[in-house]
């Protein structure tokens, strides 16, 4: 049997309340709706550039936002000694352009691993704790509206992605 990306299970938060949960709910339907559009997709599907002359996929946006994830809610926020998901020696894009259909199992697996290690590394901050990058200081505040706005912006791209594909969108 042929693989296929998963359906995620429904998520919903808060709409009142205290900035935490609020913020925590938008960003775990946000990884939802990604997972949605890829949806019941083969490897060989989420590795299509269907959009050209842009090399995006969905395998390659699945693959990028666990990048973000690691690279934000633990190395940078929680300052863990970890390496990066992707090689640096293979350029800034490794996570778009070295995409291989045969493990868009184990991509999907890794962005879901990273995206719960993230909750967990963030479950140990506060919203006003704070990290510096390259001179920056940010709060783990911050870092929530920054995964949420970079998952919009990248939700949409899939969005038509996955139009150009099989003619399906939303989530």
């Amino acid at each position: 049997m042929t693989w296929t990306a998963p359906t995620p299970h429904a998520v919903d938060g808060p709409l009142v309340g205290a900035d935490r949960p609020m913020l925590e709910g938008f960003l775990a339907w946000e990884r939802a709706t990604l997972l949605n559009i890829c949806a019941g997709l083969t490897g060989e599907q989420l590795a299509l550039r269907a959009v050209p002359p842009s090399s995006l996929s969905l395998l390659g946006l699945v693959r990028h936002l666990a990048k973000v994830e690691r690279t934000w809610f633990r190395i940078r926020a929680a300052g863990e000694a970890i390496e990066p998901l992707f090689d640096p020696a293979r350029g800034r894009d490794a996570d778009f352009d070295d995409l291989d259909p045969a493990l868009a199992a184990d991509d999907v697996a890794t962005f879901l691993a990273e995206c719960r290690l993230a909750d967990a590394a963030a479950a140990t901050l506060a919203f006003d704790d704070t990290f510096t990058v390259r001179g920056e200081v940010y709060s783990l505040r911050f870092v929530y509206v920054h995964l949420i706005g970079e998952y919009a912006r990248h939700n949409g791209h899939a969005d038509l992605l996955r139009e150009c594909i099989d003619g399906r969108t939303g989530a």
